[in-house]
């Protein structure tokens, strides 16, 4: 997915360790304290740059916050993209991103409270604007994996494509938190018992079957 950059062309002429460091601190800092309460000042502390250079690489923080929701979305396109294209059957395919985002999210856990708090950000300027940049690409891919499903039988033809890559989105989504964000991690424990966010191939056999009873006739 092309999506426009919000960096200026300085940004990609520095070092990869100096844009890992901002990318960090950015990182760190939004997902700590949202877009509204993170500080350019702090960030640039953080990546060890002065505030004039993050406004020769970023127009301003929003440019800075968008940079950082396409660098965690990049993250993931690559692997959803191959899935979403490949013969293999919808559930193996939805398999092999829970275990991802099982992985993921305890690895990256500040990218996913980073997201976490995009999705709960209450400004209603940036909201449309946040929610293409994260959501475009996942709605294609899942609805593509979907409708290469139908096609080889593995879904059945009455499901809407869309709705039904929303509601597995949905899925994905709140499994991501539930690994990462304290919130989250406490509601999955409440539900499912103490012990679950650790047993992850139950968690994995849990969704399989729940997706198997909606894709499958």
């Amino acid at each position: 997915m092309d999506l426009q950059k919000h960096h200026k062309p300085t940004f990609d002429n520095i070092s990869k360790e100096k844009r890992e460091r901002i990318i960090n601190a950015a990182t760190m800092e939004f997902a700590m304290k949202g877009f509204e309460n993170g500080n350019i000042n702090s960030i640039a502390k953080k990546a060890e740059v002065s505030v004039g250079s993050l406004y020769k690489y970023f127009e301003n923080k929003q440019d800075l916050f968008l940079t950082i929701v396409q660098y965690s979305i990049s993250s993931m396109e690559e692997l959803l993209l191959n899935l979403a294209q490949s013969d293999e059957d919808i559930l193996l395919k939805v398999e092999k991103i829970i275990r991802t985002i099982q992985k993921s999210s305890k690895e990256n856990v500040l990218l996913v409270k980073l997201y976490n708090v995009m999705t709960s950000e209450n400004n209603p300027r940036f909201a449309s604007q946040f929610a293409y940049e994260m959501e475009s690409m996942t709605a294609r891919i899942y609805r593509l994996a979907i409708e290469q499903g139908k096609k080889t039988g593995d879904v059945r033809e009455d499901i809407d494509s869309a709705f039904a890559a929303y509601l597995l989105d949905n899925i994905f989504m709140n499994l991501q938190f539930s690994y990462a964000c304290d919130y989250y991690k406490e509601r999955f424990k409440i539900y499912t018992g103490n012990d679950t966010p650790q047993r992850d191939d139950f968690v994995v056999e849990q969704c399989l079957k729940f997706i198997k009873s909606a894709f499958k006739k």
